[in-house]
């Protein structure tokens, strides 16, 4: 069988995360053949591959949001839409009507124009996006409109003009323009699609751009409308929608997603052989260790904040943050400087390194992101029996508290942003060590018994095989 996984922003320029996830399904199943279709956000990336990928990865794609960059077109061109044309692009501008998506391929990959920036620089563009403007943006000015819409849409149109590789099953792992991918590669192809939802992309989307200082307040409503109408897209074209855990579910629901496509396929882990773990030396050290990567969303400066009330009731305390630096330059300079400002002492970035070479050192695992689907890192460090504390995102309280499984709590979760909390309940960890082993405990027992890694493959193979037209492989041989 030939899967199409189509990702974004993710595998396989990143590392971690979903990167992690992909990686692993491709590798546990050679008996498939694997498409990547990899959307990045910078051309730059093109070819910066931070996978060796498997021999099963017959072809990789890769297609770049920043391509609108080289586009230019002759201005004032007059391609006299058809209504239902017309229609479908007032839909997807203006957020007031469900957007007929079949309507917007067939004119977006139109042969008409030879260019998205042809497109957009014509007549009936302008007439649209006129026509929003007094509608619904009359207080705003109309060249500030044209330009934000024009730049909003300019990545989609040129994404939709890429062509799809025939494969006989399409896994879009995200909604956004991968979702939009895995439903235009269905129109296409006509083969099925599945979405996968690890974070929820649109929430994701409406938080970063609430805070962004690129978006002038009067248009935060727009591009936010606009990243849920690209979800409800892969939501309705999708034939299976799978996601981690209940409370995603419920959000997708709540977005407008059909609850009988929706099935719960939880992340997994394999478990560390304990007798090749060596013990934790005694240095008089309580080691804090947090694997994420240097990115705003999983906002590295609360955590160094909440260091810094840490390290002045536990001086021997030592924070260690394991990941990527590179992938936002700018950002990773700035908790440098609070490093700097708040005179933290015993802060390491290690940068990119073996994860599972650093987790046995650690008494206290931490994650302070301010989004999050079901994290692998969570998942590891609990398979390594390390207590955690964690923000109130994503699917971290079900994985520290479970879902009345009877089993204890394997560390504490505290608001999103929150330092002074997130700093009192790692202090108490640093003091009560027969606190935390009894949670240490506690994460390897419920991981043991919920999150396993065959069981999630096995699912995934079940899945491609129902839906690929393969008969499905007996238990004995998925085992």
């Amino acid at each position: 069988m030939k899967i199409c996984i189509i990702a974004e922003g993710s595998y396989p320029y990143i590392t971690g995360g979903v990167s992690s996830w992909i990686h692993s399904m491709i590798r546990e199943m050679p008996e498939n053949e694997f498409i990547i279709y990899a959307i990045g956000a910078q051309s730059k990336q093109q070819g910066k591959f931070k996978y060796v990928l498997p021999g099963n990865v017959i072809e990789i794609k890769e297609v770049f949001l920043d391509a609108y960059l080289d586009e230019e077109g002759a201005w004032g061109r007059h391609f006299r839409l058809a209504e239902k044309q017309i229609t479908a692009l007032r839909s997807l501008l203006g957020g007031e009507s469900e957007v007929k998506w079949e309507d917007i391929f067939d004119l977006f990959r139109s042969s008409r124009f030879t260019s998205a920036a042809e497109f957009l620089s014509s007549k009936d563009y302008f007439d649209v996006v006129e026509e929003l403007c007094r509608s619904k943006y009359s207080l705003v000015p109309f060249t500030e409109m044209f330009w934000t819409v024009r730049s909003m849409i300019m990545p989609l149109i040129l994404t939709i003009r890429h062509d799809v590789p025939e494969a006989d099953v399409y896994h879009s792992v995200s909604t956004g323009y991968a979702g939009v991918v895995g439903a235009l590669a269905k129109h296409i192809h006509g083969k099925p699609l599945i979405l996968t939802e690890h974070g929820i992309y649109s929430r994701e989307r409406e938080e970063e751009i609430i805070k962004a200082d690129w978006v002038r307040g009067y248009f935060k409503d727009l591009w936010i409308e606009y990243f849920y109408t690209l979800s409800g897209c892969v939501y309705h074209a999708a034939d299976q929608i799978t996601t981690l855990f209940s409370r995603n579910k419920e959000i997708q629901v709540e977005l407008g997603c059909e609850a009988d496509k929706i099935r719960i396929i939880p992340n997994g882990v394999n478990l560390p052989d304990v007798s090749t773990i060596p013990s934790r030396p005694v240095d008089g050290k309580v080691k804090i260790g947090a694997v994420v990567r240097i990115v705003p969303i999983k906002d590295i400066k609360t955590m160094l904040q909440c260091f810094a009330i840490v390290k002045r009731e536990v001086p021997q305390a030592e924070l260690m943050i394991m990941g990527p630096i590179e992938e936002d330059d700018e950002y990773y300079v700035e908790c440098l400087q609070m490093v700097e400002s708040l005179e933290l002492q015993d802060v390491i970035f290690t940068g990119e390194v073996q994860v599972m070479d650093y987790l046995w050192q650690m008494d206290i695992l931490l994650l302070t992101s301010i989004s999050e689907g079901q994290p692998l890192a969570v998942l590891e460090g609990m398979a390594c029996s390390k207590p955690f504390v964690t923000t109130n995102v994503g699917s971290c309280k079900e994985l520290l508290y479970g879902l009345n499984d009877g089993i204890g709590p394997a560390g504490i979760v505290a608001p999103v942003m929150h330092y002074e909390v997130l700093a009192q309940s790692i202090i108490k960890l640093c003091k009560e060590e027969t606190l935390r082993e009894e949670m240490g405990h506690n994460a390897l027992k419920r991981v043991s018994r919920h999150y396993k890694y065959e069981d999630f493959i096995n699912s995934y193979k079940k899945l491609y095989a129902s839906l690929g037209g393969v008969e499905a492989w007996p238990e004995s041989a998925l085992n």
